[in-house]
């Protein structure tokens, strides 16, 4: 079936309305700097810090492996896409809301219960990204991909450089937890906006691929494997280079250590982040018709190499910013090229599928925090920058195999 044009240009700006708005609302839940800056002002340390971020970064991404059979059988997806986006509303008013009544000499509570909530936040993601890339992949025509991509990035960077003064506002107007307590309220309200967009879909292209479990998922992971190399090489990519995306955490957790940073601090992280991420959007924007995958892939290597090397000889406060800057441009490049190179190697028939094998193939992001942590409790930070380092450098033996010619 072939999708009609002004169907396409409809999806379009659907699905920008929730990337304008979800932009919104990552300001005040970003897994960067907002949630692991709770973690540690509730009492955590290197290990909640891995174990956190090792369930929204990684471990979230593996349960894919289970939602991806049962959604791939499912013809229209939209009503699945909703379920996952508002279970995601419903874990963060029940975050601020927690935070918001467990007080004073109840503080201890909220680190081991906000895991909960945390993990039904993010498991909720895993189960709606099947279903969205799936749909962007049938509803929105190919030569608008890497548009949307780039849009989405530069007009997300925009609006969280807007509202960012407005987190560290609110980080500020009260002490801890009321002030976080307050954010995840705004961040649930701010997404259920966003889930508009969703609601407004027109998903015209059913699936017609049909699976019986999860062993005959890994049976059909098995065959696309040897019947198409570039997926086991993207799987290679995502599993050294995708460590990137839990590299900032571990940051707020050295810093708040060696440097005793305030919520204030956290506030200005976030506001360096988003420069990052705005910069290399808009970049990629102006040049998306000329840049090529390759080109993108490599040079968020050499920035993610950089970004290790920045935190290793970092000697104040102030080289900070330059760390979160660098993670917005890695963070930014990251989730470009990797959603940009999933829809390439994939067709409207499997998509979902390879969503799945994506989220299955995630290893080494769902453990490397868990490692981390342990790693930094046992030798210190340098030992985990060092590793980081070496695990980031071997992603480009992947990218020279994907060899990504669009």
């Amino acid at each position: 079936m072939i999708l009609p044009k002004n169907i396409s240009t409809h999806n379009f700006w659907s699905f920008l309305w929730h990337a304008g708005f979800l932009a919104l609302a990552k300001n005040f839940m970003d897994v960067d700097t907002i949630i692991p800056a709770m973690i540690v002002e509730a009492g955590g340390g290197a290990m909640h810090i891995g174990i956190m971020t090792a369930i929204m970064l990684g471990g979230a991404s593996f349960t894919q492996l289970f939602f991806a059979p049962y959604l791939s059988n499912q013809s229209y997806k939209k009503k699945f896409l909703l379920a996952g986006i508002n279970t995601r509303i419903f874990a963060l008013f029940g975050l601020g809301g927690l935070l918001f009544l467990l007080k004073g000499e109840q503080v201890g509570y909220v680190l081991w219960l906000a895991f909960l909530f945390i993990t039904l936040f993010s498991l909720a993601g895993a189960f709606a990204n099947v279903s969205y890339y799936d749909i962007l992949g049938k509803s929105v025509n190919p030569k608008k991909r890497k548009t949307f991509f780039s849009s989405n990035q530069i007009i997300s960077g925009v609006i969280v450089l807007g509202a960012a003064f407005l987190v560290k506002a609110v980080l500020v107007w009260k002490n801890f937890p009321v002030n976080y307590a307050f954010m995840f309220f705004i961040g649930g309200a701010l997404l259920l906006v966003a889930s508009g967009g969703f609601w407004n879909i027109r998903e015209t292209v059913p699936s017609t691929m049909k699976i019986s479990g999860v062993r005959n998922f890994l049976g059909i992971m098995k065959h696309e494997l040897k019947s198409n190399k570039k997926l086991l090489y993207f799987l290679g990519f995502i599993n050294t280079q995708g460590i990137a995306i839990s590299f900032l955490p571990f940051v707020i957790l050295y810093a708040k250590e060696t440097f005793q940073t305030q919520s204030s601090d956290t506030g200005n992280f976030l506001l360096f982040k988003v420069l990052g991420i705005v910069f290399v959007s808009l970049l990629v924007l102006l040049g998306a018709k000329k840049l090529k995958y390759n080109v993108l892939l490599y040079s968020n290597v050499a920035l993610t190499l950089l970004l290790g090397g920045l935190a290793w000889g970092i000697t104040g406060i102030e080289g900070l910013k330059y760390i979160f800057i660098a993670g917005g441009v890695v963070f930014s490049l990251y989730t470009m090229t990797m959603n940009g190179l999933l829809l390439e190697i994939s067709g409207n028939e499997n998509r979902a599928l390879y969503t799945g094998f994506a989220g299955a193939g995630n290893i080494l992001p769902a453990i490397f925090p868990l490692l981390a942590g342990t790693l930094i409790q046992l030798f210190g930070f340098h030992a985990f920058f060092a590793l980081f380092m070496i695990i980031i450098a071997s992603a480009a033996f992947f990218i020279f195999k994907i060899d990504c010619k669009k």
